[in-house]
C-alpha cells in the first residue's frame, strides 16, 4: 500500500457538497471541466492551492456531487471564490441546484507523519 496522505496537517480542505440537476449531469460535467481546465481560472494561478481539486460523484445517488481540494490559505480561497461568484460567473453553476455552490472549510488536524512516509518508502 502507498502511503500518501491526501492532504498536509496545518493546511485546509475546501469541500463543496452540492446536487446538480438529474437532466444536466453530463452537461454540468462538461461545463465544469471546460472551465476549471481552462486558461481562465483564476483557483489555478494561486500559490496557496496546495494540490488541485477533485470532483467526486455519489455511487448511490449520480446527483450528488463533492469538490474537494487542498489550500494552504482559506482567506484567499474565499477571496477567489467571490471573484469566480460575482465576475466570472462559470456556466455549470446554472446546473446545481439548491442551496448552490458554497464551500465548508476543514482544518487538517492529522496526516501521515513523515517518518511513516520515509518508512514507507524506503521499503518500496
Amino acid at each position: 500500500m502507498a502511503l500518501v496522505p491526501i492532504a498536509t496537517q496545518g493546511n485546509f480542505l475546501h469541500i463543496y457538497d452540492f446536487i446538480v440537476d438529474a437532466d444536466h449531469i453530463d452537461d454540468f460535467v462538461k461545463l465544469f471541466n471546460e472551465f476549471d481546465y481552462g486558461d481562465n481560472n483564476p483557483m489555478h494561478k494561486s500559490a496557496a492551492q496546495v494540490k488541485d481539486g477533485v470532483l467526486c460523484q455519489d455511487v448511490t445517488d449520480p446527483t450528488h456531487f463533492w469538490l474537494i481540494a487542498e489550500w494552504s490559505d482559506i482567506v484567499e480561497h474565499a477571496r477567489i471564490r467571490k471573484i469566480l461568484a460575482e465576475e466570472l460567473k462559470p456556466a455549470f453553476i446554472k446546473h446545481i441546484k439548491g442551496t448552490g455552490f458554497v464551500p465548508h472549510y476543514a482544518k487538517v488536524v492529522s496526516s501521515t507523519p513523515q517518518h511513516l512516509l520515509d518508512s514507507a518508502a524506503a521499503k518500496a
